[in-house]
């Protein structure tokens, strides 16, 4: 891997301003004249703008900033709590001395009880308390929770408080959040890699509009079917699946329907719901057309019961959750590339080899979360993989919890940690939604929308003259802040980032550094905040830190001795 000299201040002015000029990416403008290998600017001899080779983007479910991190570093410490399913000992947290100070947390915003302006008081969650109700996560609901940017109406309008046997309720529970006696691996993680306390959802509402985020930045273009995969030519306007449609029957998705393009869409669950197909590009066109590999992972995406003729797959696998709670693994609407005629694998057919992982073949780049152990360890490793868990591990309020997705993503970054590839790695931990889940920020509207979809927030931006990108109604946003996470042998330590962005910046940073282009259209991708102060791309980290998969404890902190650098610290910038 090469390495990179740490420039001048004046040369890093420089070469931001040449790059602002020539509109090269921030991303690639972090190495202009840095030591880079001559050709493209900032390109490595490997065909990207930095060292990392392989990007892994573990996409959960499902959580506010504040959610997680409301006192963060700052645990409870409560003698005497178990973790709730096994009934271990919950662990303890002190946090490192060099933590930075004026991360913006609940406690430090000084809004926990009893001064937050909603009308019922935040409360921590105990790691007994792992599986809770699910919250109204909504793109009106949110919008309305927001009351015009002053946070203050959450409990009205998001706050689910009672719901099934073995999950925790309680009035106005939508302002509770746990700390680091129950995430105590996201924590950890934290302390030892890079996180960002100013990163949101691209647009308000659920999981399908931040999934599309993700992988498209786009939420505009989709075409509604009925149940049976029928074309509906023209939309009801604000339909379960379309929003706003135009006079093809093009509209915008602010809701979860099931992609068209996939036989378990409507075979993996009782309901019957229309369904849906995006138009456009997503991250996986401008991939393919580069030739850089890659692929979609997700838990339960084996069918059960494979397609034949006349007989579409199945996907009915399933776990239990910390509740004893029977939970089927796949979720189709969480599944973004299902939606693209492109990048979809209608019958879930299993890679033809293990060669083929990644590549071009008859799984089109989407495939069981299981075949990502395959290739981990082996000269296989997609340059770009994006993770699913199954829903028991996705950290989805109801069906899961802290404490079963803390076991996924400490099972699979162990994973990647000890495989050859790390030294090139960066892992990217980011959420689809917020749940409807309470955080005290709400960022300026970037891109306004003044529908009957829109409340105030978005409406009053829209008659400020805020831009609606595209001429796209119902994709008001930014949305509610989320956790971010970067884990890398180039991830500062112990750092938080306060650039803004947005799960399209991880669009961006996959687009930057292996020189796709961008998706166009109006894509949140052209105005996404840049990722790349999370790094320190001119230091190779020799440390490796390994979590207990049970309790998110570290296990052990090693020292690979591959740490290439100019003498800096692992710390800091």
């Amino acid at each position: 891997m090469p390495e990179f000299k740490q420039p001048s201040s004046r040369k890093r002015a420089a070469a931001a301003s040449t790059a602002a000029v020539a509109g090269v990416s921030l991303l690639a403008a972090s190495l202009l004249g840095l030591g880079a290998a001559p050709g493209t600017a900032g390109e490595s001899p490997h065909g990207t703008a930095t060292p990392i080779k392989h990007v892994v983007v573990i996409f959960q479910e499902n959580v506010s900033f504040d959610h997680y991190f409301a006192t963060y570093p700052q645990a409870a410490n409560t003698p005497g709590e178990t973790q709730q399913g096994s009934g271990i000992a919950a662990p303890a947290f002190t946090a490192a001395k060099n933590t930075p100070k004026g991360i913006n947390t609940l406690a430090n915003a000084g809004l926990l009880a009893p001064n937050n302006p909603n009308s019922i008081q935040p409360a921590r969650l105990s790691p007994m308390q792992a599986v809770t109700c699910d919250q109204d996560h909504g793109y009106t609901s949110e919008q309305k929770a927001y009351n015009a940017g002053l946070m203050d109406k959450f409990v009205q309008f998001t706050s689910r408080d009672s719901c099934g046997a073995n999950q925790f309720g309680r009035p106005g529970l939508t302002m509770d959040y746990y700390d680091g006696n129950t995430v105590t691996g996201i924590w950890n993680y934290a302390q030892n890699y890079a996180m960002s306390d100013n990163h949101f959802s691209t647009t308000l509402g659920p999981s399908t509009p931040g999934a599309l985020n993700l992988v498209a930045g786009q939420t505009h273009g989709v075409k509604e079917f009925s149940a049976a995969g029928a074309p509906v030519a023209t939309p009801a306007a604000g339909s379960y699946t379309v929003r706003q449609p135009d006079a093809n029957g093009i509209g915008t998705v602010t809701n979860d329907p099931d992609p068209v393009y996939d036989d378990c869409s409507n075979n993996s669950h009782a309901s019957a719901n229309n369904l849906a197909a995006m138009t456009g590009k997503n991250v996986g066109d401008l991939l393919n057309a580069k030739g850089v590999s890659w692929g979609w992972f997700q838990g339960g995406f084996a069918p059960t019961t494979p397609s034949t003729a006349g007989s579409p797959a199945s996907c009915l696998s399933s776990h239990g959750n910390a509740a004893g709670a029977k939970v089927t693994d796949y979720s189709p609407h969480h599944e973004p590339f299902q939606y693209y005629a492109s990048t979809a694998n209608p019958h879930h057919l299993a890679p033809a080899s293990p060669a083929e992982i990644g590549h071009n073949g008859q799984a089109n780049h989407q495939y069981d979360l299981t075949a990502f152990n395959h290739v981990v360890n082996t000269d296989n490793m997609p340059a770009v993989s994006f993770l699913k868990a199954g829903m028991s591990q996705d950290g989805h309020a109801a069906y899961s919890d802290p404490l079963d997705e803390q076991n996924f993503i400490t099972a699979t970054v162990n994973n990647i940690q000890k495989s050859k590839n790390w030294d090139s790695t960066a892992v990217v931990i980011a959420y689809d939604d917020s749940d409807g889940w309470y955080d005290h920020v709400a960022a300026t509207v970037k891109n306004s929308s003044n529908t009957a979809d829109d409340a105030a927030w978005c409406q009053n931006a829209a008659a400020a003259g805020v831009p609606m990108g595209g001429g796209y109604a119902d994709r008001c946003g930014p949305g509610p802040r989320q956790p971010l996470l970067v884990i890398s042998p180039y991830a500062k330590k112990n750092f938080v980032d306060h650039t803004e962005s947005n799960q399209s910046s991880i669009l961006r940073f996959i687009e930057d550094n292996w020189h796709t282009g961008q998706i166009g259209d109006a894509s949140a991708d052209a105005t996404a905040g840049s990722l790349a102060n999370m790094f320190n791309f001119h230091h190779q980290r020799s440390d490796l830190v390994l979590l207990n998969e049970q309790n998110g404890t570290v296990a052990a902190i090693t020292h690979t001795g591959n740490g290439r650098g100019n003498g800096r610290p692992d710390s800091g910038s």
